[in-house]
């Protein structure tokens, strides 16, 4: 029973490290007034203050000529023109100053912790900044600033889903061409390049994601996700690019490649560019002014002789991590949601969580049907562990005899208690094999739950109107130390007197620490006490033990 007591302890060690870390996690977080989360149009100019061209991303392991520094010019100072795109999922600010797209607000997601309930992802304004930008810089000798995201656009087309900008500037014009697919996150971004010189000129066009490393709105009390950078390579596979190391200027991603994608993610959401093409992308991550963070990549155009047109389209994903969508979208997109340490464990987990509530349409009840699911699959392992300790509760008054008799000589007590173990053929660790076995699974439904999209606000039944969250009346939690009690009246009672007090108080310590977990996390744990105590009492029945 000392063993049974540790993984018990253990358990609860785990528990209590959770919350004190995401106490000491929402303790420090910025209360922001939600006026000041709004796209402050008349501050546009004033915050393009801060922006240069040293803000420009420059080619250095593609170009295989030198490729001269960009001249330094004043920039357009110009404030641009806001154009609004949406569909029935997606509302986009679009804004004729580099033709950057400034605010993307998710119109089928609503959260409580956004300001008016509304999901915002990219953002400019006195809280946050966080833009999706493009724009052309100059490759070989030539050093004139060519259209970027500091120049200044004109319209060409402006239509509900659809916004064509263009710029020329020293020779090359640049037409932006922004399409919102229909009933989707996804933005179709097409650029043409036109050589209007009489010369020959190469470009490099790049993509990328500029933002600030405050963390989002949004974010889990109970869960620390990462918010940074990843690149996507089927040399490097998924790798995040913490804004800690583009401090230190760490490059250990792969930089080159003609497959791959890259992004920033936030706890459910996720903005990345995806490219449908497979030119060779050259990947960077840098530093900019203002504690501000980028991730691109750049794309060369051919060498285009004048009048020569070169096209490339490509798509900006905006929306939230839904593993099935990102699948279909692009290789490897469904990376972004992160199921920490027991990756390996989670992954299928929420497969066949996915895949129940297919089938009965609800997420609670999928976590009951997985839940007893994981029961029967273990059960003939489980049934062994339950009979051992009926047969240690059957012996208990042996037990405590033996205590007295020898309660001045540990050394015979213990041998003792061996051969009496040895004579009713008793295994007195093989009771705690179930707890073993939940306790990877336990920790893994945590990360699903707290990770998955798909279950963010997700209801069950009555008052359980998000999974995700903690049951608002404690109902589960509750009900949960009820069967935990129970389970203590099934199992032998422990031998020394400070276990059994330390059990006694178990189920009541959990089930206040339960308050505050996701009640997905809370009813599996129920389900597993109740299917685990009708497990053992039909066990104890058969081998006429008494429970009490």
């Amino acid at each position: 029973m000392k063993f049974k007591t540790t993984i018990l302890l253990i358990i609860f060690s785990f528990t209590l490290l959770l919350l004190w870390d995401e106490w000491m996690s929402y303790s420090t977080k910025t209360v922001v007034p939600s006026e000041t989360i709004t796209l402050d149009q008349t501050n546009t100019t004033a915050l393009r203050e801060n922006e240069s061209s040293s803000d420009l991303p420059s080619v250095n392991k593609l170009d295989t000529k030198k490729t001269a520094p960009v001249e330094k010019v004043e920039k357009d100072e110009k404030t641009g023109e806001v154009l609004v795109l949406e569909n029935s999922k997606l509302k986009i600010f679009l804004n004729t100053f580099g033709g950057t797209l400034e605010y993307a607000e998710l119109k089928d997601q609503v959260s409580e912790e956004y300001p008016g309930g509304k999901v915002i992802l990219f953002d400019k304004s006195n809280r946050s900044t966080y833009l999706a930008e493009t724009g052309l810089i100059p490759i070989g000798s030539k050093k004139e600033k060519l259209p970027d995201h500091l120049t200044l656009f004109e319209v060409m087309v402006k239509n509900v889903d659809k916004v064509s900008l263009v710029a020329e500037r020293n020779g090359v014009s640049l037409t932006k061409t922004f399409t919102i697919l229909p009933n989707s996150h996804v933005v179709r971004v097409t650029h043409d390049l036109i050589n209007t010189a009489n010369e020959e000129v190469k470009a490099g066009l790049y993509y990328q994601l500029s933002r600030d490393s405050e963390p989002p709105l949004g974010g889990s009390s109970f869960y620390n996700t990462y918010t940074g950078p990843v690149i996507y390579t089927e040399r490097g596979k998924f790798e995040k690019v913490s804004f800690s190391d583009i401090e230190e200027s760490k490059q250990e991603h792969v930089q080159t490649s003609n497959d791959g994608w890259f992004g920033i993610i936030q706890h459910y959401y996720v903005g990345a560019w995806i490219f449908k093409n497979d030119f060779e992308r050259e990947f960077y991550t840098r530093k900019l002014r203002n504690d501000k963070f980028s991730v691109g990549a750049i794309q060369l155009s051919d060498e285009l002789q004048p009048g020569q047109t070169q096209t490339f389209t490509n798509l900006l994903y905006v929306g939230p991590q839904y593993q099935e969508d990102l699948k279909k979208l692009e290789n490897g997109l469904e990376l972004v949601v992160d199921y920490g340490m027991l990756t390996l464990i989670a992954k299928p987990i929420f497969w066949l969580l996915d895949k129940l509530y297919n089938i009965v349409g609800n997420w609670g009840w999928a976590i009951v049907s997985l839940t007893i699911i994981i029961k029967l699959l273990f059960f003939p392992l489980t049934a062994a562990s339950y009979k051992s300790m009926a047969k240690m509760k059957a012996v208990t008054p042996k037990i405590m005899k033996i205590r007295e008799q020898f309660k001045e000589n540990k050394m015979q007590l213990n041998n003792a208690m061996m051969d009496l173990y040895k004579k009713e053929k008793i295994n007195p660790l093989g009771g705690c094999l179930p707890i073993l076995i939940q306790i990877p699974v336990f920790i893994a439904l945590y990360w699903v739950l707290l990770a998955s999209a798909e279950i963010r606000d997700a209801p069950w039944i009555f008052w359980i109107t998000d999974l995700s969250k903690p049951d608002p009346y404690f109902i589960l939690p509750i009900v949960m130390a009820v069967t935990m009690f129970i389970q203590m009246r099934l199992n032998p009672a422990p031998p020394d007197p400070l276990q059994a007090k330390i059990m006694m108080f178990m189920p009541i310590v959990f089930s206040i620490f339960f308050f505050f977990f996701p009640s997905g996390l809370v009813l599996y744990w129920l389900v597993n006490n109740v299917v685990s105590i009708a497990q053992q009492w039909s066990i104890m029945r058969k081998l006429n033990v008494r429970a009490g």
